[in-house]
């Protein structure tokens, strides 16, 4: 088995390792999307949610999502290490899609909640571990998780198209009886789940020592029972977190006290650490609380959009493809990311080489400009409408275009840069409350999405079309100014993260 410092040595661009982890976050990003792009329209299709409370619902079951991932990534720091901490987190959301195939109507909620804890043992810590493979200081370590991204997006392009059109019926309807469309879409994110776990079980031995569990890097035995402590109480949250995601209201209390609560929790770990390491931990909630922003516009791909899609969209893209509205609307900005994010990782390599490259907080900035900028463009789709409220899918997809450039200016570097700032003893909690923020911009997204709906599900096109491009509008004002605010604050935050580039 290698040690540490011969798998960080490697040559060449990328470590070997990384391939593997890719593979393994791919299929397991196919699960999740696929999920996720299914979730507001069965919600208001087949459950028959209004609008209103299905965005609320989407955002409150995103939110736990994430809220999970700093949850699995403490445990992972503390008792069962990152390799079993992705392990049983990919058994739950295998369980949990397998419920949901059943019987997606009856036992939604409960397939929900298995994914729920699924996702916050597996999520955190599989990009812990990528950042594990680079020494501190490593140059190449943005271009690992710009390529590591792009794993993820392969699995989401391909899982938040097929599943959606399966389940409505514009994939697949000749072999798939209609009573069993939703079953069929909700068991393909059980199968490639599996095959995840399988890629992961037969190459983990290339991580060596990364990943294993504090107790065994310690030289500790007889700790076993630490981790069936674990798994039990992961069990026993599944009917809390089914009665929390089931009623909204519980969600608001949720997001009222975690938050809260992680910060305090954080404070006092950061009193073992030196000032010059805290400085960089109050720069890393910088990016914290500015990526709730993000996201809490990002999302409104899950909640409103998919309203939008539904409701406003034209099937033809370029003139010659048709294509299901939601299937683009779940899948554009993953295709986007497999096609530039390699290119965006060698313009950060070339750019550092040349001594040039904007400093991380700038990226992030740029970010919110590419944000703004898409969301005006979607405003814009409604002076492409014809009179009955249907628009164009071009001008949307181009959208989702400006929106990709967006984030990969920040996505990809904010996974590195929490573990370039976090100790080593910390960088699962870090991970976690990275995570955390998207659980946030989760809860946001589906309250600004559910302001943007009008009252009436059976409102006509066109007045669905004004509500929603005006709601973009102040999005895209408020993106804007948040990239311009973290552009001006950038040399004040550099200064927190010292020799952190």
């Amino acid at each position: 088995m290698q040690t540490l410092e011969q798998i960080q040595d490697f040559k060449g661009k990328y470590p070997r390792q990384l391939w593997s982890l890719f593979f393994s976050e791919m299929w397991e990003r196919f699960c999740f999307y696929g999920m996720r792009g299914m979730l507001t329209f069965f919600m208001v299709h087949q459950l028959f949610f209004d609008e209103k409370s299905a965005q609320l619902q989407y955002g409150a079951t995103q939110a736990f999502v994430y809220a999970f991932t700093f949850i699995g990534g403490l445990f992972a720091d503390k008792i069962l290490g990152f390799k079993k901490s992705l392990f049983w987190g990919g058994i739950l959301m295998i369980v949990g899609s397998l419920i949901l195939a059943t019987d997606p109507k009856q036992f939604f909620f409960l397939g929900i909640s298995f994914t729920v804890i699924g996702t916050g043992f597996f999520k955190p810590n599989i990009s812990t571990m990528v950042g594990a493979l680079y020494k501190p200081g490593d140059v190449r370590r943005d271009a690992g998780f710009s390529l590591f991204y792009s794993g993820i997006n392969l699995g989401a392009l391909l899982g938040g198209y097929i599943c959606i059109a399966v389940g409505k019926g514009t994939m697949l309807s000749s072999v798939i009886p209609e009573n069993l469309r939703w079953n069929v879409a909700f068991g393909f994110a059980a199968i490639v789940m599996s095959i995840s776990l399988i890629t992961f079980l037969l190459t983990k031995k290339h991580l060596g020592p990364i990943g294993d569990s504090p107790f065994a890097a310690k030289g500790l035995k007889g700790k076993n029972w630490y981790d069936y402590l674990v798994y039990a109480g992961a069990l026993a949250m599944v009917p809390v977190i089914m009665a929390m995601v089931s009623k909204t209201e519980y969600t608001d209390w949720f997001m009222y006290i975690i938050g809260p609560a992680t910060l305090l929790y954080l404070f006092f770990e950061m009193r073992k650490y030196s000032k010059a390491e805290n400085k960089k931990l109050f720069a890393a909630l910088v990016f914290i609380v500015f990526s709730i922003l993000f996201w809490a516009f990002f999302e409104q791909s899950g909640g409103s959009l998919s309203i939008f899609a539904a409701s406003n969209l034209d099937n033809k893209l370029l003139g010659v493809f048709t294509l299901d509205p939601n299937s683009v609307n779940n899948a554009a900005n993953a295709f986007f990311v497999i096609a530039l994010a390699w290119l965006a990782g060698l313009i950060w390599i070339g750019l550092a080489k040349k001594k040039i490259e904007p400093n991380t907080v700038v990226k992030f900035g740029l970010g919110f400009i590419f944000l703004g900028l898409s969301f005006y463009i979607l405003y814009y789709t409604r002076y492409f409408a014809n009179d009955l409220g249907i628009t164009s899918l071009n001008v949307f997809t181009f959208a989702y275009l400006v929106m990709t450039l967006g984030e990969l200016c920040l996505s990809p570097i904010g996974l590195s840069i929490m573990t370039k700032l976090s100790p080593h003893r910390l960088q699962g909690m870090m991970m976690g409350m990275w995570f955390l923020a998207s659980a946030y911009g989760q809860y946001v997204a589906g309250i600004l999405g559910a302001g943007m709906s009008t009252a009436d599900n059976n409102a006509p096109p066109m007045e669905k079309l004004m509500a929603f491009t005006a709601g973009y509008q102040q999005l895209a004002i408020y993106a804007l100014i948040a990239g311009a605010v973290l552009i001006v604050i950038s040399p004040v935050v550099r200064k927190l993260m010292g020799e952190v580039k």
